[in-house]
């Protein structure tokens, strides 16, 4: 890749792990504390959990995709540790989100029992269980699944006499098996089916509900339809944003190197990590107890033009508000 290009998309990362990490430390602080006792509902719980996951991507995971692209050399052992971060933040996002849909499946389905099943306590479990699965499904190289035999004997027999460590990269020492089998049809594409299948019957069940409810009861189905179709729209976009990167790494193990060139496969990481700069702005703009906390709409808005990401246009509507 030309270096004029490689500057571009060094700049884009910056700019997008800038976004990230002013964006989502607002979420934390609207949530946590703009909107009164938001905390004890569960779903807001499990969104500070993904807002937290968002807000390291920027502090991390962008830093390290730079880092990790063969422009520093480092020892393979820090080089596959470094690269395993990556997978984690991405899994406890997958996590979150996963937590989320099951919290309002069981919020609509079993009303009753839900306030006693789902306490305060039992969700900060959930939520520490999310994460602590995240580090054991995103450090799973570190066990064996890895390049790392290959990568030391290349470095063995290439740096004998100057004793200077590879270039180290992300598939240099993440296996492309791992990353396809594992890694996105096991702990990606199989969570998102089943939140798919989740939102599926939430709607199927609201629509059914809001035929047979009297006008009382409508306004808190309506709010309910109005939340589940926000978090929804944030799976999507996390599909939309994270599918093409692994459906990428899918042609690189069945075609080879040949299959995807660096410009396509920047753009795909360029993608996905704009998911997480993303997110705030659904917040902000489609749940309504974050609308109801405005200083989050006004500095994210503010956060993005400072930063010149005029590229979302539908922000104009709320410029004329303020």
């Amino acid at each position: 890749m030309a270096e004029w290009s490689w500057v571009v998309y060094t700049v884009l990362e910056v700019l997008i792990a800038v976004a990230c990490c002013l964006g989502n430390v607002l979420v934390v602080c609207a949530v946590c504390v703009g909107i009164r006792d938001s905390l004890r509902e569960p779903t807001f719980c499990f969104l500070v959990s993904l807002a937290v996951a968002d807000f390291l991507v920027g502090v991390a995971a962008v830093p390290l995709a730079v880092v990790l692209d063969g422009w520093v050399s480092l020892t393979p052992d820090l080089c596959l540790l470094l690269s395993c971060v990556v997978l984690v933040l991405t899994q406890a996002s997958v996590l979150s989100l996963l937590a989320i849909a099951v919290d309002r499946y069981l919020r609509l389905h079993i009303p009753l029992r839900y306030k006693a099943l789902a306490t305060q306590r039992r969700t900060w479990l959930a939520v520490s269980l999310c994460w602590i699965l995240s580090c054991l499904l995103g450090f799973t190289p570190l066990f064996g699944w890895n390049n790392y035999s290959s990568l030391t004997s290349d470095s063995t027999n290439t740096s004998s006499s100057s004793f200077i460590s590879p270039p180290c990269t992300f598939l240099s020492v993440i296996s492309l098996p791992f990353m396809v089998y594992f890694n996105f049809l096991g702990c990606v594409m199989a969570p998102l089916l089943v939140m798919t299948l989740l939102y599926v019957r939430i709607f199927w069940s609201l629509q059914g509900r809001l035929k047979e409810s009297c006008p009382q009861a409508q306004a808190s189905l309506l709010r309910e339809r109005r939340l589940a179709c926000s978090l929804a729209l944030v799976l999507i976009l996390f599909a939309s944003c994270w599918i093409p990167l692994h459906l990428m790494n899918c042609l690189l193990l069945s075609h080879g190197p040949q299959a995807v060139t660096r410009g396509t496969l920047y753009t795909g990481i360029l993608l996905s990590h704009a998911n997480s700069a993303i997110n705030p702005v659904v917040y902000a703009y489609r749940i309504p107890k974050i609308q109801e906390d405005h200083t989050l709409t006004k500095r994210y808005h503010g956060v993005i033009l400072s930063e010149g990401c005029l590229s979302f246009e539908f922000m104009g509507h709320s410029r004329t508000k303020m």
